[in-house]
């Protein structure tokens, strides 16, 4: 199985991800969720930190049963098991980036962001759980 290049420099995708938690980690001094530590990140960074991500989704579970999907930013496939050439996959999962980031770093578990809708998920092997969080 050919393995996907990587498009997102290892290292900045890390320092992308890390500045996203960063961000948005509860500030201390208040103590209220929700409550961010210093200005929003910027849409660069939120577009950096969601493609390393993917391509790091990619790289643990390498295949093409699964199709990733957080718009605008980024799309992958991923997990062994039949491949898929044409029109709209039978495996998809989809969420916003900022659901997508905090699965990708355990802010929030699979099952709460399936069970609170903010994760789209259709088909036999559109699970994550066993790969998130990263």
């Amino acid at each position: 199985m050919a393995v996907a290049r990587r498009r997102v420099n290892i290292e900045e995708g890390r320092a992308a991800l890390a500045a996203w938690q960063a961000a948005v980690e509860p500030s201390g001094s208040t103590g209220e969720p929700g409550s961010v530590a210093g200005p929003p990140p910027s849409r660069t960074l939120i577009a950096t930190a969601v493609r390393y991500s993917l391509e790091e989704v990619t790289a643990r579970a390498p295949g093409n049963s699964v199709e990733v999907r957080v718009p605008p930013f980024g799309v992958t496939q991923c997990v062994e098991g039949p491949r898929h050439t044409r029109g709209t996959p039978p495996n998809v999962i989809e969420c916003d980036a900022a659901t997508w980031l905090s699965l990708v770093t355990g802010r929030i578990s699979w099952a709460d962001a399936v069970s609170d809708h903010r994760v789209t998920a259709s088909g036999l092997r559109a699970d994550l759980s066993e790969l998130l969080p990263l």
